[in-house]
């Protein structure tokens, strides 16, 4: 497989469109529920490095976006639009929930912070998988 031959167009716009998602969930939708859970203050939040904050978790949704791409790449053109976003959501169920779940529990953290991250990362890959399945 060439480490090229994938849609960047779906790339960039999938990792948007899941950094987008981030903004409504932990904003509008759990954002006070999220500052709760970790013990923040809007205070707080505001003076974290926002640039280095955003720019690396949008480094992030590129790296995990192009991953995602080469997965569908690695199954050829006959990919349907419902396997796309199958396999998607399947890397957030199989492999990213289970990864934060185990952190979570070592470290002790709230079970409501679980499923506020957990709902995250699935809506996050499903809309990656949307995307890709769309543009890819």
């Amino acid at each position: 497989m060439d480490l090229f031959n994938v849609s960047w167009l779906a790339i960039f716009a999938a990792a948007v469109s899941g950094f987008v998602v981030g903004g409504i969930w932990y904003g509008p939708i759990m954002g006070r529920k999220w500052m709760g859970a970790v013990g923040l203050s809007e205070e707080q939040i505001k003076e974290g490095n926002m640039g280095a904050i955003y720019g690396g978790a949008f480094a992030f949704s590129l790296l995990a976006s192009w991953t995602l791409a080469h997965v569908f790449a690695s199954y050829g053109a006959d990919f349907s639009f419902q396997a796309k976003v199958m396999t998607a959501f399947g890397c957030a169920l199989g492999f990213i929930l289970p990864a934060i779940g185990t952190n979570y529990l070592f470290s002790q953290k709230s079970k409501t912070l679980f499923f506020i991250d957990a709902g995250y990362w699935l809506l996050f890959y499903i809309t990656m998988g949307i995307v890709h399945a769309l543009l890819g």
